[in-house]
């Protein structure tokens, strides 16, 4: 008899104080695993964002890119009944719509040359500014603009026309310029009226952006995502700012 009761107090099962300890254990095992594939979640929007931002990048500075590769074509020599000294007859090389001068004016955060940028024959002023559209909805951004080169009109009062741009842009410095021994100008700005022997001496750009998306904070670090790219171009043609031999402006 005691033997058929033991094995009764054996089979009755959990208790429920048994039972709450389970599924407590339970929810916390099931609230660490949604705990970390939340994370996980977090991780991969953040990734992907930052994925994006730099895709974006990217594709503006090959934009850059390509548009420098074409800056100062064609120049003067190439037409071969434009006036291309005296340096009195500069000015009206300059404002030729079939003339690319190169470089009309730098800074750290601008550029404006020119160039038949679009393979066209047609030679375009671009433009490249942070809040370039000079309103409010474009506050952190760096745009491009091209337009066509009007015949009759100096370089610096070409027109702008805002489109493509990068977001979120927190670089300090964008542009940095080097002349063809490798300094750094810092002379900045610089135009093509109040300083063209040197804006005819530069000879690569170095183009740096930093992204900061304040929409998306990485749960890691707490702060919001920042995306970094960077590159260089060398100038290929030419400036028409000034005559002379400075540098890589046109003879």
């Amino acid at each position: 008899m005691r033997k058929l009761s033991e094995k009764s107090g054996r089979e009755r099962g959990f208790t429920l104080i048994e039972m709450l300890i389970v599924i407590a254990i339970l929810a916390t095992v099931t609230g660490g695993i949604f705990l970390q594939l939340n994370t996980a979640q977090e991780r991969i929007n953040t990734e992907q964002s930052k994925v994006d931002n730099f895709d974006e990048a990217r594709d503006f500075v090959e934009q850059f890119f390509r548009d420098i590769n074409q800056i100062g074509y064609p120049n003067g020599h190439m037409i071969n009944f434009l006036p291309m000294s005296p340096a009195s007859a500069l000015a009206t090389s300059q404002a030729d719509n079939r003339v690319a001068v190169g470089l009309v004016k730098i800074d750290a955060n601008s550029i404006w040359f020119e160039g038949d940028v679009n393979g066209t024959g047609v030679v375009q002023s671009v433009q490249y500014k942070v809040n370039g559209s000079g309103g409010t909805t474009c506050p952190l951004c760096l745009q491009r603009s091209s337009v066509d080169k009007v015949t009759g009109t100096a370089p610096l009062s070409q027109s702008a026309s805002w489109g493509t741009e990068v977001n979120d842009v927190i670089t300090n410095q964008i542009f940095t310029y080097f002349n063809t021994s490798g300094t750094a100008f810092t002379a900045l700005p610089a135009d093509i009226t109040s300083d063209p022997t040197n804006l005819a001496k530069i000879k690569t750009i170095h183009i740096s952006l930093t992204i900061q998306n304040n929409a998306i904070i990485d749960p890691k670090t707490k702060q919001p995502i920042q995306t970094s790219f960077q590159g260089e171009v060398s100038l290929n043609n030419c400036s028409m700012a000034t005559t002379g031999f400075v540098g890589i402006s046109c003879q």
